[in-house]
C-alpha cells in the first residue's frame, strides 16, 4: 500500500461555500469541488464569477494535459450561497464526471419533486409579498430588505439549478452523471472514490418521513396564507374567540396596551421570520459528507442545522465515524443553529483543524460566527483556519494571498494516518 496525499482547499468567496477536495495516490488524482457560492448580503465579497475564473485556472493548472477537471461536484443544497457560481458560463469548459444532489432535487421522486415545489412556491410567495408591500431591496438594513435577501437566497439561482441538473443548454463539457443521495439502499451511502481506498460516507439529508417534515414549509404558518392584497396591518388569523376580544380600548389598562405595542410584530418582522422559517427548511436538505481516506477524515455538513444534526447524531456509527476528525467545516458558517454543543464537547474532542467559510455580513456581525462555538473550538485546542492568525496554523497548512487557505495531510500505507 503507497502513500497518499489529501488537500483540501478553501477558496475565500465570503459568506458562501466553495471548497475543492483532492485525493492523490502516485499517479493517480481525484479532485471533488463541495459547493461555490456566495450570499449576496455580503457586500464586500467578491463577484462569484471572479472565484469560478480562477478555480478554473486552477483546475486546468493542475491537470497534465492542460484540461479542468473534476470527477465529482458535490452541491450540497440550493441556496444560493452555495451554488450561484455554477451559474457562470465558463463551467462549460469543465469536465465533470458526477454531480452529486440531495435526493431533495429528484425531479421523478413524486414525493421529494413536491417538497421542492412547495418549497419554490412559498419562497415565490414570499418574495411577491415583499416586494408589493415594501420598497425595501435585497440587504438593506431593514427587516424586509433582509427577508428579501433570504428568500432570494432560498430560491437559489435557476441558471445554476440548471447546469447542475443538465437541462435547458446549462452543461458542462460532457454529460456528467447525476446522483441524488443518500441512497435508498444503505450499503449505497458509502461510494468508493477509486484512489488510496478513500471513500465518502453520506450521512444526510435524512429519508425518514418525520424528518421529511422539517423540510416542509408548515402549512399552519400564517405568513403561508398571506395574500398580497391583504392589509398588513390587519390580523386574518386571530389567536382568541369573538368573546374574549375586547372592543373598546378605554376598557384595557394602559399597562397592557404599553405591553402589547412593545411585544408586537410589525409586519416587516413578521416577513423575517417567515423568511428565516423557510431559509431552516432548505438548509436541513444538505448533503452531508465525511471524506475518509484510510481513517484520515473530513466532515462537510453543508448548512445542516439541529434537526439535520440530531438525524445524524442519533446513529452510534455516524458518531464513532467523526469523533477523530482530522478537519471539520463549520457548519451554515458558524451560526448559532448548526454545530450541536454536544458534537464539539462530546464527540469531536482531539486537536485538529476546522475550516471556517466566512464573511462579514453587518447585519450577522455580532452573532456569525457565535462567539461561543468559537471559544468552544479552541477549548478543544483546534485550530480555526479563516479566524485564526495564519501564523498559528499549523505547517501543512498554506494561504494563497486572499484567494484560497489549503491544508494537506500525508497518507501512510501502514499507520492509517500521519497529520
Amino acid at each position: 500500500m503507497t502513500n497518499a496525499s489529501l488537500t483540501v482547499r478553501m477558496y475565500h468567496v465570503g459568506f458562501g461555500d466553495c471548497f475543492l477536495v483532492t485525493i492523490t495516490e502516485d499517479a493517480t488524482v481525484w479532485r471533488m469541488l463541495i459547493d461555490c457560492g456566495v450570499h449576496s448580503l455580503d457586500r464586500n465579497a467578491r463577484p462569484i464569477r471572479d472565484t469560478v475564473t480562477h478555480l478554473i485556472a486552477d483546475l486546468a493548472a493542475m491537470s497534465r494535459d492542460g484540461v479542468a477537471r473534476l470527477d465529482v461536484i458535490a452541491a450540497t443544497h440550493r441556496h444560493a450561497d452555495h451554488i450561484s457560481g455554477f451559474a457562470v458560463d465558463a463551467w462549460e469548459a469543465v469536465t465533470v464526471d458526477e454531480v452529486w444532489l440531495p435526493f431533495t432535487e429528484d425531479e421523478s421522486d413524486p414525493d421529494t419533486a413536491s417538497l421542492q415545489r412547495r418549497q419554490e412556491r412559498c419562497a415565490r410567495q414570499l418574495r411577491q409579498l415583499i416586494q408589493e408591500r415594501s420598497s425595501a431591496t435585497p440587504g438593506d438594513d431593514s427587516p424586509a430588505g433582509t427577508a428579501l435577501a433570504l428568500t432570494l437566497n432560498s430560491l437559489g439561482n435557476a441558471d445554476a439549478m440548471d447546469r447542475l441538473h443538465g437541462r435547458n443548454n446549462k452543461r458542462f463539457a460532457n454529460a456528467a452523471r447525476r446522483r441524488f443521495l443518500p441512497n435508498k439502499a444503505p450499503a449505497n451511502t458509502v461510494i468508493p472514490t477509486g484512489v488510496a481506498d478513500a471513500v465518502v460516507h453520506v450521512l444526510g439529508p435524512s429519508r425518514d418521513a418525520a424528518e421529511l417534515k422539517r423540510m416542509d414549509p408548515p402549512r399552519s404558518v400564517a405568513w403561508l396564507q398571506l395574500d398580497v392584497d391583504l392589509d398588513p396591518s390587519s390580523n386574518p388569523f386571530p389567536v382568541f374567540a369573538d368573546d374574549y376580544v375586547v372592543s373598546d380600548p378605554a376598557q384595557i389598562p394602559e399597562e397592557l396596551l404599553r405591553a402589547r405595542e412593545a411585544t408586537q410584530f410589525t409586519f416587516d418582522q413578521r416577513l423575517l421570520g417567515a423568511a428565516s422559517v423557510l431559509e431552516s427548511a432548505l438548509n436541513n436538505t444538505s448533503l452531508f459528507l465525511v471524506v475518509d481516506v484510510r481513517g484520515v477524515r473530513l466532515i462537510f455538513p453543508g448548512d445542516a442545522q439541529w434537526g439535520a444534526w440530531q438525524h445524524v447524531l442519533a446513529n452510534p456509527e455516524n458518531r464513532q465515524l467523526m469523533q477523530s476528525a482530522a478537519l471539520y467545516k463549520i457548519g451554515h458558517h458558524g451560526s448559532h443553529n448548526a454545530t450541536p454543543r454536544r458534537f464539539v464537547d462530546e464527540i469531536w474532542q482531539e486537536s485538529a483543524l476546522a475550516m471556517l467559510p466566512y464573511g462579514r455580513v453587518d447585519r450577522w456581525a455580532a452573532t456569525i460566527p457565535k462567539r461561543e462555538l468559537l471559544d468552544a473550538l479552541h477549548a478543544r485546542h483546534h485550530t480555526i483556519i479563516g479566524v485564526d492568525t495564519p501564523e498559528a496554523y499549523p505547517p501543512n497548512t498554506t494561504v494563497h494571498e486572499d484567494r484560497w487557505s489549503e491544508v494537506t495531510f500525508t497518507i501512510t500505507g501502514d499507520t492509517g494516518k500521519d497529520r
